[in-house]
C-alpha cells in the first residue's frame, strides 16, 4: 500500500461544503491541522457526530476561552533544552514538533506555535544529561510523535541511548501506528531499527494514542503484529473524550480489541483543561463511571487500565468516586510522595484535580528548573505555526 498523502489546508478536505470550510479556516490559523487520506477514509462523513471526525477536524468551539496552555506546568520541569526530568527514573526527550495527526484535544497545542520551541532538533543537551543522571532508567521519546521522525534520525538517538548504560526502557509516543500503519509495516529499516535495540533485558516500547476502536483497522494490527515480531512491546493510552469515547459500550470495545490485538491498556487519562479542549471535556464522577461499566465488559486483560490523571504534581490514580467524594492516590508522584492517598470532595461539576476542594494541600506549584524555556502560562494569545500546505 502507497504512503497517505497529508493534507494541511481544510480547504482541500473536499468532504466538507464551502461553508464549513470557511468557518473551520479561522481555527487552522490558530490551531495547526494537519490529517492524511488514510484517516479521512476511516470517518462516515454522513454523521456530523462521527467521532473519528471530531478526532481530527476542527470545531468552532475550539475558540471559546478555556484552560491554559500548559495545564500540567510542563515547562516547570526542563533540566536542558528538549529534555524533561519530572519523575526520578523517567526522561522525556521532545524530538519533534510535528505530529502525524493534530489530535484537536492534544495537550501540547503549545507546541505548534511560532513563539514556542520546546521541541529541539538537537537533542545532545538531553542525551549528555541523561547520560549524567544514573537513576534515569527509562526515557521517552516524544513531542510532537516520535515515530514522524526520519528512520535515520531515530536510529541514531536510539543508539545513543543504548550506549548508556543505566537506560533499560526507552519508550517511543506515536499515534503513528492507527494513524499511517504503513509507515511501520512497509518501513523494513524502521523494523530492524526496533530489532536491534529491543532486546530481552532492554526493551522498546511504543505508548501508542488509540482513541476509538475504530481506528483498530487490518492495517493497524498489521503495524502492531510487524512491531511485536521486531521486539517491541506496543501499550495504549487515552483520554476519556466527550463526543468521541464516551460511552461504556465504545471503551470496552476499545479494551477488548485492544487486548486481542496484543496491545496492552496502560492508561484512561482525565482530559486535562488546556485551550481550546473545552468540547472534549466530562466530569470526573461520569467519566469515573463511564471507565467502570467498560471495564465490567472486558476481561481482566482489559481491566489493566488505570484512570490517571496528568497532574503538575504527579499522575494522580483515581480509585473511585462515590457519594461526592474522590478517591484518589499518587501514581507517580514529582515530590516522592508515592502511593499518597487522598480523600477529597468532588463537585459533580469538577472535570480535574484543581476542582476538588482542598486539593492545594496535597501540593504545591513548582518553579522552572531552568530559564532556557519561556513560560508558556504567560504567552500572549499569537498565532499557531503554519505548516506548508501539501
Amino acid at each position: 500500500m502507497a504512503q497517505p498523502k497529508y493534507i494541511t489546508d481544510i480547504n482541500k478536505i473536499t468532504y466538507l461544503t464551502e461553508s464549513e470550510r470557511e468557518k473551520l479556516k479561522q481555527i487552522t490559523e490558530k490551531f495547526v491541522f494537519r490529517v492524511n487520506d488514510y484517516y479521512l477514509n476511516l470517518i462516515d462523513w454522513e454523521d456530523p457526530n462521527d467521532p473519528i471526525r471530531k478526532l481530527v477536524i476542527p470545531n468552532e468551539e475550539e475558540l471559546m476561552e478555556y484552560g491554559r496552555w500548559d495545564a500540567s506546568d510542563e515547562d516547570t520541569n526542563y533540566v536542558v533544552p528538549g529534555c524533561q526530568h519530572k519523575y526520578r527514573s523517567t526522561a522525556l526527550l521532545l524530538v519533534s514538533e510535528v505530529c502525524g495527526a493534530y489530535c484537536r484535544y492534544c495537550f501540547r497545542k503549545r507546541l505548534f506555535r511560532n513563539d514556542v520551541h520546546e521541541a529541539t532538533l538537537d537533542v545532545e543537551a538531553g542525551l549528555q544529561y541523561i547520560e549524567q543522571h544514573s537513576e534515569i532508567n527509562n526515557v521517552l521519546l516524544t513531542g510532537g510523535d516520535s515515530l514522524i521522525l526520519a528512520t535515520s534520525k531515530l536510529r541514531a538517538i536510539l543508539s545513543r541511548l543504548r550506549a548508556i548504560e543505566h537506560v533499560q526502557i526507552i519508550r517511543l509516543g506515536s499515534k503513528i501506528p492507527v494513524f499511517n500503519p504503513m509507515r511501520i509495516y512497509e518501513d523494513e529499516e524502521l523494523l530492524a531499527t526496533i530489532r536491534e535495540f529491543s532486546s530481552a533485558n532492554k526493551r522498546i516500547y511504543i505508548m501508542a494514542h488509540i482513541n476509538h476502536p475504530r481506528e483498530i483497522t487490518p492495517e493497524a494490527v498489521r503495524g502492531f503484529e510487524a512491531l511485536h515480531q521486531a521486539g517491541a512491546i506496543v501499550v495504549n493510552q487515552t483520554p476519556i473524550l466527550k463526543g468521541i469515547n464516551d460511552n461504556p459500550e465504545v471503551l470496552g470495545e476499545l479494551l477488548d480489541r485492544l487486548s486481542w490485538a496484543g496491545v496492552t491498556p496502560y492508561y484512561f487519562f482525565i482530559n486535562r483543561p488546556v485551550a481550546g479542549n473545552r468540547s472534549f471535556v466530562l466530569p470526573l464522577q461520569e467519566v469515573y463511571n463511564l471507565v467502570e461499566q467498560a471495564k465490567a465488559r472486558t476481561s481482566g486483560l482489559g481491566k489493566r487500565v488505570r484512570l490517571s490523571m496528568s497532574h503538575t504534581s504527579g499522575k494522580i490514580e483515581i480509585l473511585a468516586i462515590e457519594n461526592g467524594k474522590a478517591y484518589l492516590k499518587y501514581h507517580q508522584s514529582r515530590d516522592n510522595d508515592y502511593g499518597r492517598f487522598m480523600v477529597l470532595d468532588c463537585p459533580p461539576d469538577a472535570s480535574w484535580f484543581d476542582d476538588l476542594p482542598g486539593n492545594e494541600q496535597y501540593w504545591h506549584k513548582p518553579t522552572k528548573k531552568t530559564d532556557t524555556v519561556a513560560s508558556v502560562n504567560e504567552m500572549s494569545d499569537l498565532p499557531m505555526r503554519k505548516l506548508k500546505s501539501v
